[in-house]
Protein backbone atom coordinates (compact mmCIF):
# COMPACT_ATOMS: atom_id res chain seq x y z
CA UNK A 1 0.00 0.00 0.00
CA UNK A 2 1.34 3.61 -1.01
CA UNK A 3 1.08 6.22 1.71
CA UNK A 4 1.25 9.70 -0.03
CA UNK A 5 2.34 12.60 2.42
CA UNK A 6 0.47 15.92 2.51
CA UNK A 7 2.89 17.75 4.79
CA UNK A 8 5.11 19.20 2.31
CA UNK A 9 1.91 20.29 -0.31
CA UNK A 10 0.01 18.50 -2.87
CA UNK A 11 1.46 15.25 -4.36
CA UNK A 12 2.96 16.18 -8.02
CA UNK A 13 0.53 14.57 -10.43
CA UNK A 14 3.16 14.70 -13.13
CA UNK A 15 2.55 16.62 -16.67
CA UNK A 16 0.82 13.53 -18.55
CA UNK A 17 -1.85 13.38 -15.92
CA UNK A 18 -2.65 17.25 -15.54
CA UNK A 19 -2.90 17.50 -19.27
CA UNK A 20 -5.31 14.81 -19.22
CA UNK A 21 -7.13 16.14 -16.59
CA UNK A 22 -7.32 19.59 -18.73
CA UNK A 23 -8.46 17.35 -22.09
CA UNK A 24 -11.17 15.84 -20.40
CA UNK A 25 -12.33 18.99 -19.13
CA UNK A 26 -12.48 20.56 -22.57
CA UNK A 27 -14.03 17.99 -24.06
CA UNK A 28 -17.33 17.73 -21.30
CA UNK A 29 -17.26 21.50 -22.22
CA UNK A 30 -17.55 21.06 -25.88
CA UNK A 31 -20.00 18.55 -25.49
CA UNK A 32 -22.00 20.77 -23.06
CA UNK A 33 -22.04 23.22 -25.90
CA UNK A 34 -22.70 20.71 -28.83
CA UNK A 35 -26.02 19.60 -27.15
CA UNK A 36 -27.09 23.09 -26.22
CA UNK A 37 -26.26 24.76 -29.83
CA UNK A 38 -27.99 21.53 -31.23
CA UNK A 39 -31.34 22.19 -28.93
CA UNK A 40 -31.21 25.98 -30.50
CA UNK A 41 -31.29 24.54 -33.72
CA UNK A 42 -33.87 22.07 -33.10
CA UNK A 43 -35.82 24.78 -31.32
CA UNK A 44 -35.91 27.17 -33.80
CA UNK A 45 -36.20 24.49 -36.95
CA UNK A 46 -39.69 23.60 -35.05
CA UNK A 47 -40.56 27.04 -34.19
CA UNK A 48 -40.42 27.91 -38.24
CA UNK A 49 -41.91 24.69 -39.23
CA UNK A 50 -44.82 24.07 -36.93
CA UNK A 51 -46.91 27.49 -37.83
CA UNK A 52 -45.61 26.80 -41.52
CA UNK A 53 -47.08 23.55 -41.59
CA UNK A 54 -50.39 25.09 -39.87
CA UNK A 55 -50.68 27.79 -42.36
CA UNK A 56 -50.18 25.40 -45.34
CA UNK A 57 -53.14 22.46 -43.84
CA UNK A 58 -55.65 25.26 -42.75
CA UNK A 59 -55.50 27.09 -46.33
CA UNK A 60 -55.68 23.47 -48.25
CA UNK A 61 -58.30 21.94 -45.74
CA UNK A 62 -60.53 25.38 -46.25
CA UNK A 63 -59.80 25.47 -50.31
CA UNK A 64 -59.99 22.14 -50.82
CA UNK A 65 -64.05 22.50 -50.02
CA UNK A 66 -65.11 24.45 -53.54
CA UNK A 67 -61.78 23.22 -55.73
CA UNK A 68 -63.21 21.59 -58.50
CA UNK A 69 -63.01 22.22 -62.39
CA UNK A 70 -65.56 24.69 -62.76
CA UNK A 71 -64.09 26.56 -60.24
CA UNK A 72 -61.22 26.87 -61.95
CA UNK A 73 -62.64 27.75 -65.03
CA UNK A 74 -65.90 29.69 -64.39
CA UNK A 75 -66.30 33.21 -64.93
CA UNK A 76 -66.27 35.52 -61.29
CA UNK A 77 -69.51 36.29 -60.29
CA UNK A 78 -70.67 39.65 -60.69
CA UNK A 79 -72.17 40.20 -57.52
CA UNK A 80 -69.63 39.72 -55.22
CA UNK A 81 -72.37 38.00 -52.39
CA UNK A 82 -73.28 35.76 -54.38
CA UNK A 83 -72.11 32.25 -54.07
CA UNK A 84 -70.67 29.64 -56.50
CA UNK A 85 -68.69 31.11 -59.64
CA UNK A 86 -65.04 30.22 -60.41
CA UNK A 87 -61.45 32.04 -60.54
CA UNK A 88 -60.22 31.48 -64.25
CA UNK A 89 -60.25 35.14 -65.36
CA UNK A 90 -57.89 35.82 -61.57
CA UNK A 91 -55.94 32.57 -62.53
CA UNK A 92 -55.01 33.91 -66.76
CA UNK A 93 -54.26 37.03 -64.91
CA UNK A 94 -52.04 35.85 -62.58
CA UNK A 95 -50.10 33.77 -65.41
CA UNK A 96 -50.43 36.61 -67.70
CA UNK A 97 -49.29 39.29 -65.66
CA UNK A 98 -46.62 37.43 -63.42
CA UNK A 99 -45.22 35.68 -67.30
CA UNK A 100 -44.49 39.15 -68.48
CA UNK A 101 -42.88 40.73 -65.28
CA UNK A 102 -40.56 37.88 -65.36
CA UNK A 103 -40.09 38.49 -68.95
CA UNK A 104 -38.55 41.73 -67.84
CA UNK A 105 -37.25 41.29 -64.79
CA UNK A 106 -35.31 38.34 -64.92
CA UNK A 107 -33.10 39.18 -68.15
CA UNK A 108 -32.46 42.69 -66.71
CA UNK A 109 -31.24 41.53 -62.97
CA UNK A 110 -29.38 38.63 -64.59
CA UNK A 111 -27.20 41.20 -66.76
CA UNK A 112 -27.20 43.98 -63.88
CA UNK A 113 -25.59 41.18 -61.10
CA UNK A 114 -23.36 40.41 -64.40
CA UNK A 115 -22.36 43.60 -64.65
CA UNK A 116 -22.01 44.36 -60.83
CA UNK A 117 -19.46 41.44 -60.24
CA UNK A 118 -17.63 40.33 -63.75
CA UNK A 119 -17.19 44.17 -65.31
CA UNK A 120 -17.92 47.07 -62.67
CA UNK A 121 -16.55 45.38 -59.44
CA UNK A 122 -14.31 48.91 -58.83
CA UNK A 123 -16.17 52.01 -60.23
CA UNK A 124 -17.99 53.91 -58.76
CA UNK A 125 -21.16 53.61 -60.58
CA UNK A 126 -20.96 49.87 -59.23
CA UNK A 127 -21.59 51.26 -55.84
CA UNK A 128 -24.44 53.50 -56.96
CA UNK A 129 -26.11 50.91 -58.83
CA UNK A 130 -25.79 48.32 -55.48
CA UNK A 131 -27.33 50.46 -53.29
CA UNK A 132 -30.19 51.55 -55.27
CA UNK A 133 -30.66 47.85 -55.58
CA UNK A 134 -30.21 47.79 -51.82
CA UNK A 135 -32.78 50.37 -51.50
CA UNK A 136 -35.51 49.24 -53.97
CA UNK A 137 -35.36 45.80 -52.41
CA UNK A 138 -36.80 47.62 -48.82
CA UNK A 139 -39.47 49.54 -50.74
CA UNK A 140 -43.07 48.90 -49.78
CA UNK A 141 -44.92 47.23 -52.57
CA UNK A 142 -48.03 50.05 -52.25
CA UNK A 143 -45.02 52.53 -53.14
CA UNK A 144 -44.27 50.60 -56.15
CA UNK A 145 -47.94 50.43 -57.30
CA UNK A 146 -48.15 54.19 -56.82
CA UNK A 147 -44.80 55.07 -58.96
CA UNK A 148 -46.35 53.21 -61.61
CA UNK A 149 -49.85 54.47 -61.21
CA UNK A 150 -48.49 58.26 -61.54
CA UNK A 151 -45.93 57.38 -64.26
CA UNK A 152 -48.07 54.82 -66.16
CA UNK A 153 -51.38 54.54 -65.92
CA UNK A 154 -52.66 57.91 -65.33
CA UNK A 155 -50.85 58.27 -69.19
CA UNK A 156 -51.77 54.93 -70.82
CA UNK A 157 -54.66 53.62 -68.44
CA UNK A 158 -54.80 50.63 -66.51
CA UNK A 159 -53.43 47.34 -68.23
CA UNK A 160 -52.27 44.15 -67.05
CA UNK A 161 -48.80 45.21 -68.24
CA UNK A 162 -49.21 48.02 -66.06
CA UNK A 163 -49.58 45.68 -63.07
CA UNK A 164 -46.51 43.56 -64.89
CA UNK A 165 -44.67 46.48 -64.78
CA UNK A 166 -44.97 46.96 -60.53
CA UNK A 167 -44.03 43.41 -60.43
CA UNK A 168 -41.11 43.68 -62.17
CA UNK A 169 -39.84 46.35 -60.37
CA UNK A 170 -40.34 44.61 -57.29
CA UNK A 171 -38.94 41.67 -58.69
CA UNK A 172 -35.42 43.18 -60.02
CA UNK A 173 -33.39 44.27 -57.15
CA UNK A 174 -34.02 40.47 -55.55
CA UNK A 175 -32.60 38.62 -58.36
CA UNK A 176 -29.25 41.67 -59.11
CA UNK A 177 -28.55 40.81 -55.72
CA UNK A 178 -29.01 37.23 -55.37
CA UNK A 179 -27.12 36.62 -59.39
CA UNK A 180 -24.06 39.03 -57.72
CA UNK A 181 -23.91 36.55 -54.96
CA UNK A 182 -24.10 33.56 -56.48
CA UNK A 183 -21.31 34.77 -58.66
CA UNK A 184 -18.80 35.72 -56.30
CA UNK A 185 -19.40 32.27 -54.91
CA UNK A 186 -17.50 30.69 -57.91
CA UNK A 187 -14.16 30.34 -57.49
CA UNK A 188 -11.35 32.58 -59.22
CA UNK A 189 -9.29 29.36 -60.12
CA UNK A 190 -12.10 28.63 -62.59
CA UNK A 191 -11.94 32.10 -64.42
CA UNK A 192 -8.47 31.67 -64.71
CA UNK A 193 -8.18 28.26 -66.27
CA UNK A 194 -11.07 29.81 -68.98
CA UNK A 195 -8.63 32.48 -69.67
CA UNK A 196 -5.86 30.64 -69.80
CA UNK A 197 -7.16 28.33 -72.45
CA UNK A 198 -7.55 31.66 -74.42
CA UNK A 199 -11.47 32.46 -73.31
CA UNK A 200 -12.59 35.81 -73.53
CA UNK A 201 -14.48 37.01 -70.83
CA UNK A 202 -17.69 37.16 -72.22
CA UNK A 203 -17.36 33.25 -73.35
CA UNK A 204 -16.19 32.82 -69.85
CA UNK A 205 -18.90 33.92 -68.37
CA UNK A 206 -21.48 32.32 -70.27
CA UNK A 207 -19.80 29.31 -70.73
CA UNK A 208 -18.07 28.57 -67.06
CA UNK A 209 -19.44 31.18 -64.28
CA UNK A 210 -23.33 31.09 -65.42
CA UNK A 211 -23.58 27.41 -65.27
CA UNK A 212 -21.75 27.24 -62.05
CA UNK A 213 -23.84 29.37 -60.22
CA UNK A 214 -27.58 28.79 -62.24
CA UNK A 215 -28.68 26.97 -59.22
CA UNK A 216 -28.45 29.58 -57.02
CA UNK A 217 -29.58 32.23 -59.39
CA UNK A 218 -32.86 29.96 -60.30
CA UNK A 219 -33.58 30.24 -56.60
CA UNK A 220 -32.70 33.47 -56.59
CA UNK A 221 -35.47 34.34 -59.33
CA UNK A 222 -38.12 31.66 -57.28
CA UNK A 223 -37.42 33.67 -54.83
CA UNK A 224 -38.72 37.06 -56.78
CA UNK A 225 -41.32 35.64 -58.51
CA UNK A 226 -42.88 33.84 -55.12
CA UNK A 227 -42.80 37.41 -53.74
CA UNK A 228 -44.24 38.54 -56.84
CA UNK A 229 -47.00 36.20 -57.22
CA UNK A 230 -48.73 37.23 -53.72
CA UNK A 231 -48.47 40.77 -53.88
CA UNK A 232 -51.43 42.65 -53.54
CA UNK A 233 -51.07 46.41 -53.68
CA UNK A 234 -49.45 46.88 -56.73
CA UNK A 235 -52.46 45.50 -58.61
CA UNK A 236 -55.00 47.74 -56.56
CA UNK A 237 -53.59 50.65 -58.49
CA UNK A 238 -53.06 49.09 -61.69
CA UNK A 239 -55.15 46.26 -62.91
CA UNK A 240 -58.50 47.02 -61.68
CA UNK A 241 -60.61 43.71 -61.69
CA UNK A 242 -62.98 41.99 -64.02
CA UNK A 243 -65.17 39.46 -64.20
CA UNK A 244 -64.49 37.59 -67.71
CA UNK A 245 -61.22 36.34 -68.77
CA UNK A 246 -58.97 39.31 -70.49
CA UNK A 247 -55.86 38.27 -72.58
CA UNK A 248 -54.98 41.12 -73.95
CA UNK A 249 -52.46 42.61 -71.73
CA UNK A 250 -51.88 45.75 -73.11
CA UNK A 251 -55.33 46.94 -72.82
CA UNK A 252 -58.55 47.09 -70.61
CA UNK A 253 -58.38 45.71 -66.84
CA UNK A 254 -57.71 42.45 -65.18
CA UNK A 255 -57.60 40.92 -62.57
CA UNK A 256 -55.14 38.51 -60.44
CA UNK A 257 -55.55 35.81 -57.83
CA UNK A 258 -54.37 37.71 -54.79
CA UNK A 259 -56.55 40.46 -55.57
CA UNK A 260 -59.71 38.21 -55.36
CA UNK A 261 -58.03 37.12 -52.07
CA UNK A 262 -58.53 40.80 -51.00
CA UNK A 263 -61.94 41.30 -52.28
CA UNK A 264 -63.67 38.13 -51.34
CA UNK A 265 -61.98 37.78 -47.80
CA UNK A 266 -63.24 41.42 -47.20
CA UNK A 267 -67.27 40.11 -46.80
CA UNK A 268 -69.05 38.15 -44.43
CA UNK A 269 -70.86 36.27 -47.01
CA UNK A 270 -70.05 32.54 -47.65
CA UNK A 271 -69.60 32.63 -50.76
CA UNK A 272 -66.89 35.35 -51.06
CA UNK A 273 -65.59 34.21 -48.00
CA UNK A 274 -65.24 30.50 -50.29
CA UNK A 275 -63.89 32.24 -53.36
CA UNK A 276 -60.93 33.65 -51.20
CA UNK A 277 -59.68 30.38 -49.59
CA UNK A 278 -60.21 28.75 -53.02
CA UNK A 279 -58.12 31.34 -54.73
CA UNK A 280 -55.69 31.12 -51.71
CA UNK A 281 -55.34 27.35 -51.87
CA UNK A 282 -54.63 28.02 -55.97
CA UNK A 283 -51.89 30.66 -55.57
CA UNK A 284 -50.23 28.25 -53.38
CA UNK A 285 -50.12 25.70 -56.17
CA UNK A 286 -49.14 27.90 -58.38
CA UNK A 287 -45.96 28.86 -56.54
CA UNK A 288 -45.31 25.13 -55.76
CA UNK A 289 -45.84 24.26 -59.15
CA UNK A 290 -42.84 27.19 -60.15
CA UNK A 291 -40.78 25.69 -57.13
CA UNK A 292 -40.86 22.03 -58.30
CA UNK A 293 -39.75 23.56 -62.18
CA UNK A 294 -36.98 25.94 -60.33
CA UNK A 295 -35.47 22.79 -58.66
CA UNK A 296 -35.60 20.73 -61.76
CA UNK A 297 -33.91 23.07 -63.71
CA UNK A 298 -31.11 23.30 -60.85
CA UNK A 299 -30.87 19.62 -60.66
CA UNK A 300 -29.69 20.03 -64.30
CA UNK A 301 -27.46 22.58 -64.46
CA UNK A 302 -25.78 21.18 -60.98
CA UNK A 303 -25.40 17.78 -63.34
CA UNK A 304 -24.15 19.48 -66.36
CA UNK A 305 -21.59 21.21 -64.18
CA UNK A 306 -20.46 18.35 -62.55
CA UNK A 307 -19.74 16.40 -65.69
Amino acid sequence: MTTIDLRDGAPDLGEETRYSITRSRSGRQRQAINFLVHALFVIAFVSIVVPLALVIGYVVTRGMKVMSVSFLTDDIPIVTRAPGGGLGPAIVGTLLITGAAMLMAVPLGILGGIYLNEYGAKRRITKAIRFLAEVMTGVPSIVMGLFIYTTWVLAFGVSGFAGALALACLMLPVIIRSTEEMLRLVPIDQRQSAYALGGRRAGTIFRVVLPAAAPGIVSGVLLAVARAAGETAPLLFTILTVNAVNTDIFHGANTALSVQIFRNAQQVFPGPQERAWGAALTLLSIVFVFTLIARAVSAIFARKHQV
